[in-house]
């Protein structure tokens, strides 16, 4: 059966930097009831509290966190890039600890992100980019979904035979 790594925020867990969480949605239940969802929070995985201070990524680029060239930010300055790589680090091993192909991440999170993110100045502005986990897994060749996707991936999901 073909599993599927999945924010944690996503099933209900107040995981976010704000303590908050959102969904369940009815399918992420469903397939959770039949033993399909690898739950993971990168940015707890990695370290950091909940709640946590709001972090960005200047430019938006979670990519650029994996090779070292940019580092993500508190609001306050701080540097939590290593909570972030290692978060990404521990979602890299339940993909290849479950074979899973495919993730559904939290849309425009630093670490979730996989088409948007915040620019890193912390005024509510989009950019093209994705997080740090998202890039990560994309490297990895896990095709990577958010929950405004969730019928794409649906149509993976119920479509393979895994």
């Amino acid at each position: 059966m073909e599993k599927l790594l999945v924010s944690s925020c996503l099933l209900g867990q107040p995981v976010r930097y704000d303590g908050s969480a959102g969904g369940p949605f009815g399918l992420l239940q469903r397939w959770q009831a039949e033993g399909r969802i690898i739950p993971i929070c990168p940015e707890v995985a990695g370290g950091l509290p909940t709640p946590r201070p709001p972090a960005e990524i200047p430019g938006g680029q979670g990519a650029a966190v994996l090779t070292g060239q940019l580092k993500v930010r508190t609001l306050d300055g701080d540097d939590v890039s290593p909570e972030f790589l290692r978060g990404a680090h521990i979602a890299l091993q339940l993909v290849k600890q479950h074979g899973i192909r495919f993730a559904l991440l939290k849309a425009r999170s630093p670490s979730c992100g996989n088409l948007e993110n915040y620019d890193g100045t912390f005024s509510g502005t989009k950019v093209a980019g994705e997080g740090v986990t998202a890039a990560a897994l994309k490297q990895a060749g896990v095709q990577v979904f958010n929950e405004d996707e969730l019928d794409k991936l649906a149509r993976l999901m119920d479509g393979s035979n895994g």
